[in-house]
């Protein structure tokens, strides 16, 4: 709704967008403080029901907090109330995508996604970003055109829409709902569309995309994992095989925006790999990779080549280093601890894959890392609304620290720093 008020009110576009991400906030802070779900059964014939719980809360406080980020990195630039009320839009899209339990208000959900993600990378009206807009609504309404096929043999087979229908429905639904999902979430050889989308959009749509609308996709396949045991295994290994997927291609990548795109197919995989934790890996990959595609829209370059022949400010190093680290699973920041727990939750046939990814993780950040700095005064440079946004990332990775503190222990500690030393 805030979403519309913003067009009605364009002089407000900013505050009222700003507001809405803090009613997010606030909201997935008091789904954490709840001892059971929320739940809402809005037609008990149908199987459409809402539940609100602590997967939801992770989920739905990476959408704030990333949003958040964007609309005071963009707060002092020339953008108009169209692009706020898009972005809002598309924030409460994506939120409820995390509280839907049934398989058509999910396929509204992302259809309404797909059309605010459309206007969102198409708005510098620009014939390439224009190019990639309607690609990525290609992609993204054909995905939909199976998941609804195998929604509707979901219904046949139970007379509900329901997740936990899909036990009961014939294989043809899960296959066709699962090629939807794993498309529009960009995982394994189906998220090949993914790196041009998120490396060709604006810096701002970048953040967005790669921190938390390609969430939505994967969401309902967490949930599905969850509340169906015999579905695990095999999110779990398209997980595996998502993470290791993703390696070579990041690796080798030379174009900056390119290789973070690549490296969102990988931590995808790690989400996916351990479907029981996959909320708080979740929250950690959002905020680093929002902050490193925005950081990554005020560098000289986006070839590392280049990079490499042109030092950046020391300001806009330190901040590089620090969301690398944090990817790369260094102690101190909460990708350290989202890694732990999440290799602490894998089966033993997925533990070597998942590491060589955390190693492959490691190697690719480290062109980051490694690009020279000096006191800089002339280039581009983020605005003060803009640190704001970059400081609220970064200050979340260490804040977020206090979730598993249980990583710290000498074991984790010795593989983290060995993992990152040899990359």
């Amino acid at each position: 709704m805030i979403g519309f008020i913003i067009y009605l009110l364009p002089r407000l576009d900013k505050y009222l967008a700003l507001a809405a991400t803090i009613i997010s906030l606030a909201y997935s802070l008091l789904l954490f403080s709840q001892s059971s779900p929320i739940t809402l059964n809005l037609l008990d014939n149908y199987g459409v029901k809402l539940v609100a719980d602590q997967l939801s809360a992770y989920f739905i406080l990476t959408n704030a907090l990333v949003t958040m980020a964007v609309i005071l990195y963009n707060w002092e630039s020339s953008k108009t109330a169209f692009f706020y009320a898009q972005a809002i839009i598309l924030h409460g899209s994506i939120n409820s995508v995390f509280v839907c339990e049934d398989f058509i208000s999910v396929y509204v959900a992302l259809e309404v996604i797909s059309i605010a993600a459309f206007l969102v990378i198409a708005y510098p009206r620009s014939d390439r970003s224009l190019w990639v807009a309607l690609r990525y609504l290609f992609i993204s309404n054909v995905a939909m055109l199976f998941y609804l096929i195998g929604a509707v043999l979901v219904y046949k087979a139970n007379n509900s829409f329901a997740f936990a229908g899909l036990k009961g429905a014939p294989p043809e639904a899960s296959a066709l709902i699962f090629m939807g999902l794993l498309v529009k979430g960009g995982i394994f050889v189906s998220g090949l569309w993914l790196p041009m989308t998120h490396s060709e959009s604006e810096t701002s749509v970048s953040a967005l995309m790669s921190g938390v609308v390609v969430k939505a996709g994967i969401f309902p396949l967490l949930r599905c994992a969850l509340i169906l045991e015999d579905l695990d295994g095999l999110i779990r290994l398209f997980g595996m095989l998502t993470a290791i997927f993703g390696v070579p291609y990041m690796i080798f990548e030379k174009d900056s925006k390119r290789m973070l795109a690549f490296s969102t197919i990988v931590q995808l995989g790690f989400i996916l790999a351990a479907p029981p934790v996959s909320g708080f890996y979740t929250l950690t990959h959002g905020l680093v990779k929002s902050c490193l595609f925005l950081l990554a829209g005020v560098l000289p370059s986006r070839n590392f080549k280049e990079l490499q022949q042109q030092s950046i400010p020391n300001s806009l190093w330190i901040a590089i280093v620090i969301a690398s680290f944090s990817i790369s699973g260094f102690p101190l920041l909460s990708g350290f601890g989202a890694k732990a727990l999440t290799m602490k939750n894998l089966v033993p046939w997925q533990e070597v894959a998942i590491n060589l990814a955390a190693l492959g993780t490691a190697i690719a950040t480290a062109k980051f890392i490694f690009l020279p700095h000096a006191k800089v005064t002339t280039g581009r440079k983020l605005t003060l609304s803009g640190w704001l946004g970059i400081i609220l990332l970064l200050t979340a990775l260490f804040v977020a620290n206090a979730v598993y503190f249980d990583a710290y222990n000498l074991g984790n500690i010795s593989k983290a720093l060995g993992i990152i030393a040899i990359g």
